[in-house]
């Protein structure tokens, strides 16, 4: 499935490829995940829990979020989270939505 990579120390945003929670998990380099839904057309924000315990470099924050340090990636869900699909938002619609601190 397409998802989206963002990595707050590069401020960057990429096209990635997951199947599985392991994929979310080795791409953002740690087993503790936490989601939280952006938006209401099923996509989620896959980051790691224990991001500003660990001191990951780079912050970034969509919309009125919760600001999350590190990387994070976003997937599109189905079943309130239960399964993956294509994430809906595109690169350009997210940078407008995506503040790095």
């Amino acid at each position: 499935m397409k998802a989206l990579l963002i990595t707050a120390e590069t401020q960057t945003i990429e096209a990635v490829e997951i199947v599985t929670m392991a994929d979310i998990k080795k791409l953002i380099g740690y087993d503790t995940i936490e989601s939280d839904q952006i938006g209401s057309d099923g996509n989620y924000l896959y980051f790691d829990e224990e991001c500003f315990l660990r001191g990951s470099k780079g912050r970034f924050q969509i919309d009125t979020m919760i600001p999350v340090s590190g990387t994070g990636i976003i997937v599109g869900t189905v079943d309130d989270g239960a399964a993956f699909k294509d994430v809906t938002i595109g690169v350009d619609e997210l940078r407008q939505r995506i503040k790095y601190l």
